[in-house]
């Protein structure tokens, strides 16, 4: 049966789909916990393993790695399963549960054998589920372009409340009242610990949600038996192939920010004792947090920019705060002499550019997935596209940002040039900026014709 459109060319309603009672709150709490799991640990694993584990840099890389493997599988398991076999919530359910399991293990290992092989297996049940809840987010909003920006919003509000939540822990249970600041610091990198068991918590709670809290999303038949291939095809089409490509060099950069940063910001907060870290805490997990307050505010502006922006103009803008945050990071002392802005508030100011980076890149790129692909395709799709941003691009990004960058940006004595470090993904940045603005379309041709496609 065809689909009725809404005023903007996507799939409203379908003709023999019942309306789902509290369709967007539904969506929204599963956004919340979906990220909120995620968001407890991961700003702070870098500074874990290499503080407290004292894991050497090239075994760091692989725990990265390994963490990203889920994201290959996803494409090839979670989204034919979800395409053409089983209802999407009973799986997310399912894949949760199991993870909250695995993930409170973290917080005891301490071997880098057991940590690797522990990672590898949480990340073969939690990251399928990323691609997942987009996935069925789409399938049941109304109208996408104006519903999905602020359903996805309460992600990021999950993000920022277990990120303060754990810097207030280890500000209150993990930080001595004596001692010097190295002292405090590897206290508190002890402490990060309890972010492995948060996570465990919410990772129970989401599954249980997903399985009695979720709206029915049962399976769909396509043209292919296998989804999986039939979402590789549609990579044929310029536009797809173009964002696909420079989405993993994005990745890198992505990650680099998220392997470097906190542990960056988390020194500042060890030497000073400022009103900040009776905000957000202590170990620059909860300062971060700043970034995803801004993408709050860019999501929410998303339903009012998405009509008229072309999806390239959104892409470059967002590619440019990926130069702009790095350089502030890299040249914080110089900019800081130039203007006469405190460096800390020009740290701040980078960590906040992380708003137009997920939102005009990785949520527009999730945005063009659905677009330009048939209905019953796109799960897979949306799996493709982790598989890219989450599995492939991690993986380098992981390696490059732990083993190769560090190694390039030493000062004589040992210690860290950040200068060096984060120049590296701002001239990255940049060359990603020229390779979009060259090959990809203003507007692609497709878009706005999904409705056409589906009956």
């Amino acid at each position: 049966m065809a689909e009725v459109t809404s005023a903007s060319g996507n799939p409203a309603v379908t003709a023999d789909r019942a309306p789902v009672p509290f369709l967007r709150v539904r969506l929204s709490f599963m956004m919340f916990l979906q990220y909120a799991i995620w968001g407890a640990w991961l700003p702070l694993l870098y500074q874990y393993l290499t503080g407290h584990l004292k894991f050497a840099g090239d075994e760091v890389g692989m725990i990265f790695v390994v963490g990203a493997a889920g994201s290959i599988v996803a494409p090839f398991v979670a989204g034919q399963i979800a395409d053409r076999w089983f209802p999407t919530q009973w799986f997310l359910g399912i894949s949760h549960i199991a993870g909250g399991v695995l993930v409170w293990q973290l917080a005891g290992l301490r071997t880098y054998s057991e940590f690797m092989w522990f990672s590898l297996a949480y990340s073969l049940i939690y990251s399928p589920t990323l691609s997942l809840t987009n996935s069925l987010a789409f399938h049941h909003l109304p109208d996408r372009d104006r519903q999905f920006g602020g359903v996805r919003m309460w992600g990021t509000v999950g993000w920022i409340c277990v990120g303060i939540l754990i810097g207030q822990w280890l500000l209150h249970r993990h930080t001595p009242e004596t001692g010097d600041a190295a002292a405090k610091l590897l206290a508190q990198q002890a402490g990060m610990a309890d972010a492995f068991r948060l996570s465990a918590i919410l990772g129970v709670v989401m599954g249980v949600y997903c399985i009695f809290g979720l709206p029915h999303t049962p399976p769909s038949k396509g043209r292919q038996a296998n989804a999986t291939f039939e979402a590789i095809g549609q990579l044929r089409y310029q536009p797809l192939l173009t964002l696909f490509l420079m989405a993993v060099p994005i990745s890198c950069i992505h990650q680099f920010y998220f392997v470097h940063t906190a542990g960056f910001l988390g020194r500042l907060q060890s030497t000073t004792a400022t009103e900040i870290n009776k905000l957000f805490g202590v170990g620059g997990g909860g300062l971060m947090t700043i970034g995803q307050m801004s993408e709050i505010i860019v999501l929410a502006l998303m339903p009012l920019v998405t009509p008229w922006a072309s999806r390239k103009l959104l892409l470059l803008v967002g590619t440019l705060a990926y130069a702009a945050r790095m350089a502030l990071f890299a040249y914080v002392l110089e900019i800081s002499r130039a203007t006469g802005v405190d460096p800390q508030t020009l740290l701040i100011a980078g960590v906040a550019m992380h708003g137009l980076c997920f939102g005009c890149w990785i949520f527009v790129a999730i945005m063009v997935v659905d677009e330009e692909c048939p209905p019953d395709v796109r799960a897979s799709a949306q799996s493709l596209l982790g598989l890219v941003v989450f599995g492939i691009g991690i993986m380098a990004g992981s390696m490059i940002a732990t083993s190769v960058v560090p190694e390039w940006s030493k000062n004589p004595d040992g210690t860290t040039d950040y200068t060096a470090l984060f120049s590296h993904p701002m001239y990255a940045s940049l060359i990603v900026f020229a390779l979009l603005l060259i090959f990809y379309p203003m507007r692609s041709p497709r878009r706005g014709s999904l409705s056409d496609a589906a009956t």
